[in-house]
């Protein structure tokens, strides 16, 4: 695929600032504390889900920059420069080390949601400062009985004079305790349909009442649990109209759905893995052909994730096509962190250097988790057979 300068007409202003951050010796000097972070905790010989390193510092420098949601108005901290400019800054960012779990909850994901849904008052008062990496943003939406089915949630918000009294238990968060606020989804009526009745809120994660806590995990990014009791929040922490939350989370969701994070991790994946067959004495025709195979696998998932930003930049959304993205790239990620760690079992890895023995180790533990995140495999291919050949979805469910 051609370059990032290249791709688009609006992005060489904003590869230029790319290379110039990338050569900055002040983010220079956050990405070496990223990656000191990480090889500490590798030869601290740390459990899953304590060594995931903090990259806020590095996210500061990148956003006084303008850089973490450069597709976004200028008004807001961005750059105006569109959803696949902003993919291709994020691709360069990525591949030089930055970690973007952050990234995805904070712009993709709740930054994201308060552009299309926000009121002009949240977008003020909250989207400069996620730009900026100066605050930073998670989800709240899973419940311990709920799973997958969002819409079964149980966690309520009752009406308290102009505000709202919060009780929740929320699970398999991610980044909360890095995380200064949480767009969380609660119940605040009951109706015919368990679709009805479901708000969505902006939370801040230090006010009284909330407690933050840890879940066992096998992958480095710890999953969190979020106790709410009794948490006060005022009107203004309501995000769009009181019982819309189903229709604002279905009309959102394809924005979590481009395939791009699952993209990154499948090129970062297999560049780590096919870097170690370079310095291999011998690799076999059969080993080269799964590496082609996996690399063309992953350049067809980044054509398909770009053709869906392309859509959203030409205000053409298509919920199949990014269905299609999220089921291809989350599946392709899975299949190379698989394939990698079957490359290079433990014992046969000497021609990897230690930081990319710890990647494919991490890859794999982290993969079973990419094909139910944002959506199950399941769910995105009845989304994509239901809007390509006419027919309803059975459920409504579109998590």
């Amino acid at each position: 695929m051609e370059s990032m300068a290249e791709s688009s007409s609006g992005l060489p202003d904003v590869a230029a600032a790319v290379g110039e951050a990338l050569a900055d010796p002040a983010v220079q000097a956050e990405y070496a504390a990223v990656r000191a972070a990480a090889a500490a905790g590798l030869a601290a010989g740390r459990p899953p889900g304590a060594s995931e390193p903090d990259a806020r510092s590095l996210y500061r420098e990148l956003g006084r920059r303008r850089l973490l949601a450069p597709g976004w108005p200028e008004e807001y901290g961005g750059r105006g420069a569109g959803h696949v400019a902003s993919a291709a800054v994020l691709e360069e960012l990525v591949l030089a080390g930055m970690p973007d779990t952050l990234h995805v909850l904070s712009i993709q994901i709740v930054g994201s949601f308060l552009m299309a849904a926000g009121s002009p008052e949240q977008k003020q008062r909250l989207l400069p400062a996620l730009a900026a990496g100066e605050r930073f943003a998670t989800v709240l939406y899973t419940e311990p009985e709920s799973g997958s089915d969002l819409a079964s949630l149980t966690g309520t918000a009752r009406r308290d004079g102009d505000g709202w009294r919060l009780d929740a238990v929320k699970v398999f968060g991610l980044k909360s305790g890095q995380s200064d606020l949480a767009l969380c989804a609660l119940r605040t009526a009951d109706g015919p349909s368990k679709y009805d009745g479901i708000s969505l809120f902006l939370i801040d994660l230090d006010a009284p009442g909330v407690h933050r806590s840890n879940l066992p995990t096998l992958g480095d990014e710890q999953f969190d649990r979020v106790e709410l009791t009794d948490v006060r929040v005022g009107a203004e922490c309501l995000v769009g109209r009181e019982g819309d939350g189903w229709a604002e989370l279905n009309r959102c969701l394809p924005l979590e759905r481009t395939g791009l994070d699952y993209s990154l991790k499948a090129r970062a994946w297999h560049r780590v893995a096919v870097g170690g067959l370079a310095n291999s004495e011998a690799v076999s025709d059969a080993v080269l052909a799964e590496a082609g195979r996996f690399g063309a696998m992953a350049a067809a998932g980044r054509l398909l994730t770009y053709d869906v930003l392309d859509g959203l930049d030409r205000g053409a959304g298509d919920d199949a096509a990014a269905a299609a993205a999220k089921l291809y790239t989350s599946e392709t990620a899975q299949e190379i962190a698989t394939w990698a760690a079957q490359l290079y079992p433990p014992g046969a890895d000497d021609c990897l250097p230690p930081d990319a023995i710890g990647d494919l180790e991490s890859a794999f533990r982290e993969a079973p988790g990419l094909t139910l995140a944002a959506g199950t495999s399941q769910v995105m291919l009845e989304i994509v057979s239901s809007l390509t050949s006419g027919l309803e979805l059975e459920t409504g469910d579109l998590r």
